[in-house]
């Protein structure tokens, strides 16, 4: 005879409640779930477990002896709850090694320490400081157990087996000309002048790649600078255009942000390992660690009037290419952030 364990523990919660109705008010069950399960198990023993003769509901011998059984079930399986918590609470320690741009390491990381600190005293986190590419191969090989990366969502690289990602921003991308310029109209309009690109492998890169073959824009020159400072300082020397995205793009100074239309956004995430034990649990908690940390700056830079109130703030936009600490202008021109 198989007996199934639920309908066990159905039937001690009709012995504990006294009735089907109370069992499945206790249980969250409809009366007619309850009555069903108690049919079944009835069938299954080939006994009947309750006496509907009387006004009351009651339990025949056979149906006591399965209800203490099931009650006994119940109690077994809530020690196990008590104790998994208990092993969970253990697992949480260890070296954890994230990966992480320069602009994480300087703006967000120190918060998520003093977290992790205080939350989680025995996990041991340590930061170093690496990009997209090399990153991911790190991550791959098991030599860094959190990363967080800047990507192209419309081209997103592949993540390493048993990686999950947690997505902390998003952004669209503008397309930013220096202010002398005249404001183009159409994509074909910038085709022959000089720009402003990213490396390759950059989301950013990636991004440029894809408005310049949709629109057969070919520049004269391209300049490549990874970094935003370096952008900034070529954009405001009036050396060419760029894409960048749309919240970068509006604190810039000394440039017009177009309307002209580019595919795609801009996403960051978290990259962290997952399975069992303690490496992958401590893992879970310093990525939420990050984006706790990353929600904190934000909304600490927005107080402080470090960002535009017209723009939707959003945490680690691009931290390879984070603008500078102060206050943006606004230029003619250009567009808000979604």
């Amino acid at each position: 005879m198989d007996l199934d364990p639920r309908r066990l523990l159905v039937l001690s919660a009709i012995a504990q409640s006294g009735g089907l109705a109370p069992a499945a008010r206790a249980l969250g069950h409809t009366r007619s779930a309850v009555s069903q399960q108690l049919a079944r198990l009835e069938k299954e023993v080939g006994l009947p477990l309750v006496d509907r003769s009387g006004a009351r509901l009651e339990l025949t011998a056979a149906g006591r002896l399965l209800a203490a059984t099931g009650e006994r079930i119940g109690k077994e399986l809530g020690l196990a709850v008590e104790q998994l918590g208990s092993v969970n609470q253990q697992v949480i320690q260890g070296p954890v090694a994230i990966g992480a741009t320069s602009w994480v390491l300087a703006r967000v990381a120190v918060r998520a320490l003093r977290s992790l600190a205080l939350l989680h005293p025995k996990v041991e986190p340590r930061f170093v400081e690496a990009g997209l590419p090399d990153g991911l191969r790190q991550l791959r090989l098991g030599e860094l157990d959190v990363l967080v990366i800047t990507d192209d969502r419309e081209t997103a690289l592949p993540l390493p087996p048993s990686v999950q990602a947690q997505v902390l921003s998003e952004d669209d991308y503008r397309v930013v000309v220096p202010a002398t310029w005249d404001v183009p109209t159409a994509a074909a309009e910038l085709s022959g002048r000089p720009w402003i690109g990213a490396p390759a492998h950059s989301a950013r890169g990636r991004a440029f790649a894809r408005f310049a073959n949709a629109h057969e824009v070919v520049p004269s020159v391209e300049h490549l600078a990874d970094h935003l400072m370096a952008v900034q300082a070529l954009l405001a020397g009036q050396v060419g255009a760029a894409v960048l995205p749309a919240y970068l793009a509006a604190q810039l100074e000394n440039v017009t942000v177009t309307t002209l239309p580019v595919t795609g956004s801009q996403i960051t995430r978290t990259l962290f390992r997952t399975g069992h034990g303690g490496s992958a649990a401590a893992a879970r908690v310093v990525a939420e660690a990050l984006k706790q940390a990353a929600r904190d700056y934000a909304e600490a830079a927005t107080v402080a009037g470090r960002t535009r109130g017209d723009i939707v703030i959003r945490p680690l936009h691009d931290p390879s290419e984070a603008p500078p600490a102060s206050p943006p202008r606004r230029t003619p021109g250009s567009s808000r952030s979604r």
